[in-house]
């Protein structure tokens, strides 16, 4: 019995986690999955903004063996001050340690570059060990990508490699390629694709800084009149910190025409985020010299992806790609951990576990959106419709100060409190499947 061929597009955290859980599949070696995990980047991504791990996603670090080594590698965050032009503290929002209540800090609050690298680890050791009892593993290709996929026959799908300019057939090629997904667009169609990313009218640039005697443990949210705003937050490292600019704005066609240009249009993403940030006040020049020099920005709309259904054929989506909820959602990095396992839990069952006369790749793909597609209504159901990050920013000085100084009052009246622990994400109302892998070893710290 031949094992089957799969491509996964993205080595991010959706992607490896995948993999990893298709390779602990209880079956013979042999047997297990050979994987292709492609990636356009020419050597693992390490950048990303703080990103956190709540509810189900925790219970399935654990089965990866990855719970102390993430909890050594988390940024320390103490939780949310909101700060005015002067610095001075208007309320704060304290960090929930015990993961029982989500507040807008998690317990474990880490950076999507150390954690993607840490499940990448994690993938890598398992492949090795599958190789090593005589399995294929993983294939890693780095720094390349496709730029056509067709479905050649009822059961294989066919992928053209841009670079390499090779062709290679599959089993099942997964798109765990981000919001931005190619896998979509190449499966979907330009019209289909474009109308899955719902925006948010919101945009933001990511970058680290050198710490400065104003940052602290602390996530420091400053709101600019002109319906924008800063996020300073610790790294992990004494160090530096990271920042996230953001700009809610329906009028300014050029916030997504530098979108479109990607990695190319850095100087240009820049310069409009140096302009709108101009007259911002607080420490906007720090951050605008700052963003200059940056090496690490990243930008990115804020959207949402909604598909009425996540795999064409032999094609299927996971994690942004096929759902993606926003930053806001506080939801992104569990609702990828929960869509790898689901997938590959249902893969399982469904397929590698079967003769291949009996391997039923139509009732895994539609179980494991069947298991995750209630998680992720969840999740994309934002406050006001999506439109609450609008509700709390403001154009002029005055609304900006009569909302400080609501939020102040509600600090001071424990209403404030109340409220982030009442409405926080749905994360532990996320069921984590029962499905059967084998047991791993623990990743060590290092």
């Amino acid at each position: 019995m031949s094992p089957p061929s799969i491509l996964i597009v993205g080595s991010g955290i959706a992607g490896t986690t995948l993999a990893s859980f298709l390779l602990l599949a209880p079956i013979p070696a042999s047997q297990k999955p050979h994987i292709t995990i492609l990636e356009r980047a020419s050597y693992p991504r390490a950048q990303g903004q703080n990103i956190d791990i709540r509810g189900a996603g925790v219970a399935i670090i654990r089965k990866l063996g990855l719970e102390a080594v993430i909890k050594a590698n988390t940024t320390g965050e103490e939780g949310v001050h909101f700060v005015d032009d002067r610095n001075r503290l208007i309320a704060e929002g304290p960090a929930d340690k015990t993961g029982k209540v989500q507040t807008g800090t998690s317990d474990i609050e880490i950076l999507r570059g150390t954690l993607a690298e840490i499940c990448y680890r994690r993938c890598r050791t398992i492949s090795e060990d599958v190789k090593a009892k005589g399995g294929a593993g993983v294939e890693f290709i780095f720094g390349d990508y496709l730029d056509s996929i067709t479905q050649a026959s009822s059961d294989r799908v066919d992928a053209h490699f841009a670079k390499r300019d090779e062709t290679r057939s599959f089993d099942l090629i997964v798109g765990a390629d981000g919001l931005q997904s190619s896998t979509r667009a190449l499966s979907w169609g330009a019209s289909a694709n474009l109308a899955a990313v719902k925006s948010l009218d919101m945009y933001g640039g990511f970058f680290s800084m050198p710490s400065g005697p104003t940052d602290s443990e602390w996530r420091r949210w400053y709101i600019a009149p002109g319906r924008k705003g800063v996020m300073v937050r610790p790294s992990g490292s004494k160090d530096r910190v990271t920042v996230f600019m953001y700009c809610i704005n329906s009028t300014d066609s050029r916030f997504n025409e530098v979108a479109e240009g990607g990695r190319n249009s850095i100087e240009a993403q820049k310069a409009l985020f140096a302009e709108y940030f101009a007259d911002a006040g607080w420490e906007s020049a720090r951050l605008i010299k700052e963003m200059n020099e940056a090496e690490d920005f990243y930008y990115s709309p804020v959207a949402q992806v909604k598909l009425d259904e996540w795999s064409k054929d032999r094609v299927v989506l996971l994690g942004d790609a096929a759902y993606c909820a926003s930053p806001i959602s506080g939801m992104g990095t569990t609702l990828a951990f929960t869509g790898a396992h689901n997938l590959a839990g249902s893969l399982v069952e469904q397929v590698l576990s079967r003769s291949e006369e009996k391997r039923d790749w139509e009732t895994a793909l539609s179980q494991y959106e069947t298991l995750t597609r209630p998680a992720v209504e969840k999740a994309q159901t934002l406050p006001f419709g999506g439109q609450g990050i609008k509700v709390l920013h403001f154009e002029s000085w005055w609304a900006v100060w009569t909302f400080r100084t609501i939020i102040w009052a509600m600090a001071n009246s424990g209403v404030f409190g109340l409220l982030s622990r009442w409405k926080g994400p749905p994360a532990n109302d996320v069921k984590v499947e029962d499905f059967e892998f084998e047991q791993v070893e623990k990743l060590t710290v290092s």
